[in-house]
C-alpha cells in the first residue's frame, strides 16, 4: 500500500505580477495544486499573476506593494503580516526582493521562509542604496531558511558579496509543450500572421527597464545594419523605460508592446537577443531555445549556465560591437542559427524542463520543513 503525500500548506508571496516571475510563480502554483496541497498567493491585484492563480484555484489575497522599498514598506509589511496570520501556512515562499523584504520583516524566522531573488536587489541599484540592500540582505539571512537561486551564478554573487545562508540552486525551467519547436515553415506562417517581412529579424522579449538593457540593443543595432542593413529588431514588451525607448528606436526598429501572443514572436525570429544589465536566471533565453531559436545574451547570472557552448552566444556585458556583431553573424548565416536552436532545445529538454524544476522544489519544501533541516543551515548543498 502506497503512503500518502504529506499535504503541505504553502503561500507564495511575489510583487511582480507579470513577465517571468509571475510565469515562474504560476509554474510552482500549477504544480503544488496538482499535489493536492493548500496553496495560496499574496500579491498586488493587477497584472495576470492573481488573475491566473485564481484560475488554477489558489486563494489570492491582494497585497498592495510598490516595486521599490520606501516609505511604504512598513505599511507593506504589516498587511503582508495580517495576510500570513490569516493564512497559517506551513512555509513560505517568498519572490523576488520587495517580497523578500516585508515578508521577512513580518515573519521573522516563525515560519519555515524560502526566499527566492529572482536576481539580487543590490545589483538593481547604485550608491548608497545598493550598499543599503546588501547590508539588509545581509542581516535577512538569519530569517531564512534557504535562499533558493536560479542559477549557480546567482548563488556565487551571493556568497561574494557577504550574504551568508543556506544556498540551494534549482535552475528555472519552462514548459516544453507551451513552447514548441518552430522550423522554417513555422517561422514564415508565425511572419504572415504578424505582419512581418520575410527578411533578417532579431527579437528581444522583456519589460523595457534599465535590467534588461533595451537601451544597449538599440545602441549597437546601427552597427548591426551596417553589416545587415536589410535587418530588422522587433521590441516586444512594454515597462518604465518605454517612452525613452521609443525616442531612441531607430531605423529597421518596432516596438510591439506587451502581447500575448509571444509564442509567434519567438517563433518568426532568426535570433533572440537578451542584453540584460543584471539577471538571475532569465526565462527568455529558455523559452527561445525551447522554440529552437539561437540566442544572444550578455554575461549576467545565468546566461552561460542556459545557453551552454553551442545554443548562440554569450556577450561581454556592455560590449556593443560584440554584441552588434554576434547577432549580425546569425542574422547573415540562417544555417548557424537554425543548427543552434536544434542545439538549444535539446539541451532545455535535457536540462530546463520545468518538470524537474517543480519536483526539485517540491522536495525542498518537504526538507524545510522538517525541524532538523531547519536547525542545521550552515551546509550549502546543490540541488541539481
Amino acid at each position: 500500500m502506497t503512503a500518502a503525500r504529506p499535504r503541505l500548506s504553502v503561500l507564495h508571496v511575489s510583487q511582480p505580477a507579470e513577465a517571468g516571475v509571475a510565469h515562474y510563480v504560476l509554474g510552482l502554483i500549477a504544480d503544488q495544486q496538482a499535489r493536492g496541497w493548500e496553496v495560496s498567493l499574496a500579491a498586488p491585484d493587477w497584472g495576470k499573476l492573481t488573475a491566473e492563480a485564481r484560475i488554477l484555484g489558489a486563494p489570492c489575497y491582494r497585497w498592495r506593494a510598490a516595486r521599490a522599498p520606501g516609505p511604504a514598506t512598513v505599511p507593506e509589511s504589516l498587511s503582508l503580516g495580517r495576510i500570513v496570520r490569516r493564512v497559517d501556512p506551513d512555509l513560505v515562499h517568498l519572490h523576488s526582493s520587495k517580497a523578500g523584504l516585508a515578508g521577512r520583516l513580518s515573519v521573522r524566522g516563525h515560519l519555515p521562509t524560502i526566499f527566492q531573488p529572482h536576481a539580487w536587489s543590490f545589483d538593481a541599484a547604485e550608491g548608497l542604496v545598493s550598499a543599503t540592500a546588501l547590508a539588509w540582505e545581509r542581516l535577512a539571512a538569519r530569517w531564512t531558511d534557504v535562499i533558493l537561486c536560479v542559477s549557480e551564478a546567482e548563488a556565487s554573487r551571493g556568497r561574494t558579496a557577504g550574504v551568508r545562508a543556506n544556498y540551494r540552486v534549482i535552475p528555472s525551467g519552462v514548459s516544453l509543450a507551451a513552447w514548441a519547436v518552430g522550423g522554417p515553415q513555422e517561422r514564415a506562417e508565425a511572419r504572415r500572421r504578424l505582419g512581418l517581412d520575410q527578411g533578417p529579424l532579431a527579437v528581444c522579449v522583456g519589460r523595457l527597464s534599465r535590467q534588461k538593457g533595451q537601451d544597449l540593443l538599440l545602441a549597437a543595432w546601427p552597427l548591426v545594419r551596417e553589416r545587415v542593413p536589410e535587418a530588422a529588431l522587433v521590441l516586444v514588451g512594454s515597462g518604465p523605460e518605454e517612452g525613452r525607448i521609443r525616442a531612441f528606436q531607430g531605423a529597421g526598429v518596432e516596438l510591439v508592446g506587451a502581447r500575448d501572443d509571444v509564442l509567434d514572436w519567438y517563433t518568426a525570429a532568426d535570433v533572440v537577443v537578451l542584453p540584460s544589465r543584471w539577471e538571475g536566471m532569465s526565462l527568455v533565453p529558455l523559452e527561445a531555445m525551447a522554440c529552437a531559436r539561437s540566442v544572444v545574451a550578455t554575461d549576467v547570472s545565468g546566461a552561460r549556465e542556459a545557453i551552454g557552448d553551442d545554443a548562440g552566444v554569450v556577450v561581454a556585458a556592455g560590449d556593443l560591437d560584440g554584441l552588434a556583431e554576434a547577432v549580425a553573424e546569425r542574422l547573415k548565416d540562417p544555417s548557424l542559427a537554425d543548427a543552434e536552436g536544434r542545439t538549444g532545445r535539446s539541451r532545455v529538454e535535457a536540462l530546463f524542463d520545468m518538470r524537474r524544476t517543480t519536483e526539485a522544489v517540491a522536495a525542498l519544501y518537504a526538507e524545510v520543513k522538517e525541524p532538523t533541516t531547519r536547525a542545521s543551515s550552515s551546509t550549502e548543498p546543490t540541488i541539481p
